[in-house]
């Protein structure tokens, strides 16, 4: 298993080792010895597993209230998964990074407190995986707008379509008006 620092350091990906022959393939996707020597949770509270049709949006959502660190994963299909720093005294506050998830990659994204998340489904199916360290918490729940031009992610849009949103993911927040973290 590797971890691997992103543009923003405390966002990792974990690649993880495949074993495969005739009948498939064996990996681990969490050794808490090997995440703690990495300096990662080992304690998660929550799993969560959710299907999307290609071109949807999830995101960008984040708890300001029960903060979530992340750890996510495609099972089926393949997502741009990103994560968007909103601590205030960050050297990357307002940055984001973009990592491409997928069933074949087999990457994973560890997303810590702090940062909004978000995915764009670039398959005709996915299915997402996250581990969180902390509950759901719908009253300290946030979104981040998804198309704020003060972060400006670069999003691969299919055929430069707009995504597919909840209406509570259109409702999100610009950063300059979102609540964030010190």
């Amino acid at each position: 298993m590797r971890f691997l620092p992103t543009s923003i350091p405390d966002v990792i990906v974990i690649e993880p080792q495949v074993f495969s022959d005739t009948r498939g393939f064996f990996m681990e996707v969490f050794q808490a010895q090997k995440f703690a020597s990495a300096g990662l949770p080992t304690h998660f509270v929550q799993d969560n597993h959710s299907g999307s049709r290609q071109g949807i949006l999830r995101g960008l959502h984040y708890q300001i209230q029960n903060p979530q660190g992340k750890l996510v994963r495609a099972v089926v299909g393949t997502i741009f998964d990103v994560a968007v720093d909103l601590r205030k005294s960050s050297p990357t506050f307002g940055k984001w990074v973009g990592v491409i998830l997928s069933a074949e990659n087999h990457l994973q994204l560890w997303i810590p407190v702090g940062f909004a998340h978000g995915f764009y489904v670039l398959s005709e199916w996915a299915e997402v995986h996250y581990k969180t360290t902390d509950f759901y918490n719908p009253l300290g729940e946030r979104t981040l707008r998804w198309d704020d031009p003060q972060i400006n992610i670069a999003w691969p849009l299919i055929d430069h379509q707009p995504p597919l949103l909840s209406d509570k993911d259109a409702q999100g927040k610009f950063l300059s008006e979102a609540d964030l973290f010190d």
